[in-house]
Formats: structure tokens, sequence, C-alpha cells
């Protein structure tokens, strides 16, 4: 039952997103800025009830209250595409880092760009940074928070962390706060997988960290943070819903990884 209701919500996430985008798209580009949110969180909202209502699976998201006002760095963890939906709603004028390539899909490349979502052309390496800090100057000077995945990429739970150093560069630079985000989505929203498990997805903002701190302080300061919070929030929800499968790779890493609790 928990495969089908998956497939169904798989189908109708997707149906939803192209639905919305043709919908929308005679009218979107013409559109204040402000009208284009309201419709872009909406879809976010919209296909989080399709993921409570078909797959059973509810989003949490607390700790709004350490979101300082203008523009910030957000660092979240990143275990799915769920956090991507899920905090959209929660920050005024969110900018993510993408990959470029998705900036070349018809239609949604062109909402994207639109939106001020930033493009990463991960090939050209040494010369990403620069060009990350223009764009992000620019969505800085426009009162943006600037969502960033530190890890690089979506890590099944319990992977060991791997935090880059690219988001100092852009806290050193832009001197800005930088807000950590710890979830637990991999555990009800596996990535490559259509499988979406019942239960409660958590996220939380946590207290942010100020400017000025060397990058070996900040990736200790804000991996330590949002690893701790993180296994706290995946414990509660193995104990909240026992049923959930866990992968040896994560039991392993509960296993040496002290309850903070």
């Amino acid at each position: 039952m928990t495969l089908v209701r998956s497939i169904t919500f798989q189908i109708l996430f997707y149906s939803n997103l192209a639905g919305q985008m043709l919908l929308y798209l005679p009218v979107f580009f013409l559109l204040p800025e402000r009208a284009c949110w309201w419709i872009v969180k909406s879809w976010g909202r919209s296909s989080l009830w399709l993921l409570r209502l078909l797959a059973g699976t509810r989003s949490v998201v607390t700790g709004q209250e350490n979101i300082p006002a203008g523009p910030v760095l957000v660092a979240s963890k990143h275990q799915s595409f769920w956090e991507v939906i899920a905090l959209l709603p929660h920050l005024e004028k969110p900018t993510f880092i993408l990959k470029k390539e998705l900036m070349r899909i018809p239609v949604f490349g062109w909402y994207a760009k639109r939106m001020g979502m930033i493009p990463v052309d991960r090939q050209r390496r040494g010369a990403v940074l620069p060009s990350l800090l223009g764009e992000a100057r620019k969505a800085i000077a426009d009162g943006r928070q600037i969502i960033i995945f530190p890890e690089g990429t979506r890590a099944a739970p319990g992977t060991p962390p791997n935090y880059r150093p690219g988001i100092h560069f852009l806290y050193d630079a832009l001197q800005l706060t930088v807000v950590p985000v710890a979830l637990n989505s991999g555990l009800f929203w596996p990535r490559q997988a259509v499988r979406r498990q019942p239960g409660t997805i958590r996220a939380e903002f946590l207290p942010p960290i100020g400017p000025g701190l060397s990058r070996e302080a900040l990736l200790r300061e804000m991996s330590g943070r949002i690893e701790a919070r993180s296994n706290a929030l995946m414990r509660q929800a193995l104990a909240d819903h026992p049923a959930l499968p866990v992968s040896p790779l994560l039991a392993d890493h509960l296993a040496r990884t002290p309850d903070a609790a």
C-alpha cells in the first residue's frame, strides 16, 4: 500500500508542478515579483499537502524565530528534494544555489531565472566561486536569503558529513550571518527512490552564526550544530515511527554517535 500511495504521489506531484507552470505561463513573467512569490510558495504548500494526503507524510518546520530580517545565508542539511519545497514558504525571498543544468529545462528554467535562482556550473571548478559571488551580491542587494547546501549534494542518512569550504567563501566575502538548518527528511523521502514513508518529516532553523569566523571555525561550528540536531531529529523519528526502515549505514552511524538528548 505504501508503494502504491507513493507512486500516486509522484504522479500527482509532477502533474501539479507541470500544470501550475503551464497555467501561469501566459502571465507569470508580466506579474510583479510579490505575485510571483505567492504563486511559487503556493506550489510548495500544495506539494506538501499532496505529500500528506497521499503518502501520509506530514511536514513540520520550526525555528523560524532564528531567521534574521534581511539578507542571510541559510545552510541546510541536504537529504532529499523535500527541503527545497518545505523551506520555500518560510523565507521571504529565497534564492537557491542550483546546478546550471536545471536552468536548461524548458519552462522550469524560465521560472527559476525569473525568481532569481543562482546557477552553478560545477565543471568550471576554480572559476565557480568568483562567478557565484557576483550572482550572490546581486541577490543580497535585492534583500534575498541565499539557500546553500554546504555538502554540495544529497546524502543518505548516516553518510559521513562532507562540508565544503564554498560556504565560507560567501560568508566571508559578503559578511553575512549563517542560519544552519537540521532535518530528517531522508528517512521519509529517500533519494533516488519512489517510496515515501508515512510519518513526520521535521526541519529546524537553528540559532544564527554571526560573521567574522575563520573557515575552520565556521565549518566546525556550523557542521557541529547541523549534525547534532539532525541526529536528534532522526532518533526522534525512529522512536515515533518504529516501522521506518533503517539502513545498515544509518544504524552504524547512530550507534557510533552520542545521543545529545
